[in-house]
């Protein structure tokens, strides 16, 4: 049995219908073409669009000139009620002043000091997820949005989402969640910058609300640093941090844009990314039965300790390969600044040039058996070389996410916990459908029955 994966389209439809699609579900909007093209032209009356699979033109791209790909702010249209100006949609001298100031807090031996809280975290989803155990069948996508979330508060503000204010985030991003598509209209049309853009009121009213709540625990942080008893997390160390540049700080706005992508980064990407891993060890119970001995070996629930990390090497490549199935991040769009010429195509100034982890991740032309679930392939010459070469679940080069490590600490260290103390199984007529919108999810949600597991 495979992994799930959606139907696509066929290949000539109109741009109406592509739109739609779009809006709906990026993933079935796309031909079945693109799992083996190194690249594909889509044309619009207003602007041609290139999605690039061959791994040199993403180097290209990612590392070797991403000065000269900046992000396209079509994504910004859609997102920009809830963003603002933060690092996720910035470009240039403002995005590299914001980088200056959030990389210090991601370094390898904060990664060491936010731990504790990962670890309660964790601690606190299992006792959670143990009032469901034997009963119905549990949306597991509510269960890991609860989590992630919980790590977030508790990394960044050192508050755990029982707190009112983290509670009230979560609750409204949940609802932002369902009002949002990844792209409005304005990302397909050329609008001028003054024409109001058209987000439905929910999202705009949803986006204010969570805004706002950041503001408040952001102007909390900033007194209780003036003060001089602020904790040492995450929050404390990038407000305190000048840019070396310029030695400017970041104001409570730009924080607030700051924190709104962290959450969507953060929360969002590790609850898809757990969910769908979740998902994997019920479709393959071998597997699952793996990473609960490895769990129940390495981990010791009295004793928190940061090395169990780097001891947990099957549910790192379990969680390697459920990143490379379903990739939180599907698509990364970036524009041109000047003419280039793609496979002995010319490439006009302004064209979007679409990378798709997803197609990227399933190209069968790069990995062998590409579609079938196999965490040992990262120990093949094939999986090692595409490691390097058509892996980027976190993207690459400058742009690559900050929190990545942060992520490989987070989701096999979680996802060992709830093996070590439960067995996932399928649950029948509930399939899962993978669809996109901000980040990969199913369609009716991620259904598991969820059980005691009987340690040896």
């Amino acid at each position: 049995m495979k992994p799930p994966k959606p139907i696509s389209r066929p290949d000539n439809v109109s741009l109406w219908k592509h739109m739609r699609l779009f809006r709906r579900d990026i993933l079935s909007a796309q031909p079945e073409k693109l799992y083996r093209a190194w690249m594909a032209e889509f044309r619009t009356p207003f602007f041609r669009s290139y999605l690039i699979n061959q791994p040199d033109l993403i180097k290209t791209v990612l590392r070797d000139r991403p000065d000269d790909f900046p992000k396209s702010d079509r994504l910004r249209e859609g997102l920009a009620p809830l963003l603002g100006n933060s690092v996720f949609v910035t470009n240039g001298d403002v995005w590299k002043h914001q980088r200056r100031i959030i990389d210090p807090a991601f370094e390898g031996g904060r990664l060491r000091e936010v731990f504790p809280a990962i670890w309660d975290a964790a601690v606190a989803a299992v006792m959670r997820l143990e009032q469901n155990v034997d009963k119905a069948a549990v949306e597991i996508e509510a269960v890991t949005s609860h989590v992630a979330a919980d790590v977030i508060f508790r990394t960044l503000f050192s508050i755990p989402i029982t707190d009112t204010t983290a509670a009230a985030v979560f609750s409204q991003f949940r609802d932002y969640q369902r009002s949002q598509p990844l792209l409005n209209i304005a990302a397909f049309l050329p609008l001028p910058s003054w024409m109001p853009r058209f987000h439905k009121m929910r999202t705009r009213s949803t986006a204010r609300s969570i805004r706002r709540l950041i503001e408040e625990l952001t102007n909390q942080r900033r007194a209780a640093i003036a003060a001089g008893h602020a904790p040492d997390d995450l929050a404390t160390k990038i407000m305190t941090t000048p840019d070396p540049e310029t030695g400017e700080c970041f104001d409570i706005g730009e924080m607030v844009d700051q924190v709104a992508i962290f959450f969507l980064a953060g929360h969002e990407t590790s609850a898809s990314a757990l969910s769908w891993a979740l998902y994997l060890m019920a479709l393959y119970p071998e597997w699952q039965e793996k990473l609960a001995e490895e769990a129940q070996t390495v981990i010791d629930p009295e004793r928190p300790y940061f090395s169990a990390v780097s001891r947990l090497r099957l549910s790192r490549d379990v969680f390697r390969e459920t990143l490379r199935l379903y990739p939180p991040v599907p698509m990364m769009v970036r524009e041109n600044r000047c003419p280039e010429l793609f496979r002995d195509r010319d490439i006009a100034k302004g064209s979007q040039i679409v990378l798709s982890p997803w197609h990227l991740h399933r190209h069968n032309r790069l990995w062998e058996r590409a579609d079938e679930f196999n965490p040992g392939r990262f120990q093949t010459e094939n999986g090692k070389a595409c490691l390097r070469e058509a892996y980027i679940p976190f993207s690459a080069g400058d742009r690559v996410c900050p929190g990545s490590g942060f992520a490989m600490i987070e989701g096999p260290l979680i996802l060992s916990m709830f093996l070590r103390k439960f067995c996932f199984h399928t649950v029948k007529n509930r399939p899962a459908v993978p669809v996109a919108n901000l980040t990969v999810r199913t369609k009716d949600g991620l259904w598991l029955y969820v059980t005691p597991r009987h340690n040896r």
